[in-house]
């Protein structure tokens, strides 16, 4: 294949990347050691196979919860009720214009303005007594509303009109 007598079907893959894995095999050592110079608080790596072994031990699933409970060296301690779960948003949609041109060659916009009727992307709203955010923006002010993990509400937008859509 490298001498180019061989050439991969074009609809296979050549399998999962491991960048993010490669990447941390090298800087490790040097996050934790920049880490012990920042901070006036021990520093010590953990390791998957650790982590793994004391889940299994304790009868714990898989799951980041849990392996920050391991890595504590505090397995047995009772665990506190409340877990923040974040994500991480985009802050810009860098993709100014569409990338087909209409007829005349007039470039549309690909952003929606910044507020929507008062709106904004990741905004946290009342919808029918609960709590959702909003994912996508309209510029007639139609919003499409989702629960963190991007579970969608229902299939059609809501509208700002809406009575039970109120900002939280």
């Amino acid at each position: 294949m490298h001498e180019g007598k061989l050439e991969l079907p074009k609809d296979k893959k050549r399998g999962k990347s491991y960048r993010d894995a490669t990447f941390m095999g090298v800087m490790r050592k040097t996050l934790l050691e920049r880490l012990k110079k920042e901070i006036d608080v021990p520093v010590a790596g953990a390791y998957g196979y650790i982590t793994k072994y004391w889940r299994e031990k304790i009868g714990l699933g898989k799951s980041h919860i849990n392996d920050a409970i391991c890595i504590s060296k505090h397995p047995y301690a009772k665990p506190l009720d409340t877990y923040y779960l974040t994500k991480a948003v985009r802050h810009h949609n860098r993709q100014i214009h569409k990338t087909k041109f209409s007829k005349g060659g007039i470039r549309k916009r690909n952003q929606a303005p910044y507020l929507v009727k008062g709106f904004r992307l990741f905004d946290k709203v009342m919808y029918q007594g609960k709590e959702y955010f909003i994912f996508g923006r309209r510029a007639t002010g139609y919003f499409d509303i989702r629960t963190l993990d991007g579970t969608k509400v229902n299939k059609d937008s809501i509208s700002y009109k809406n009575p039970l859509v109120t900002k939280n």
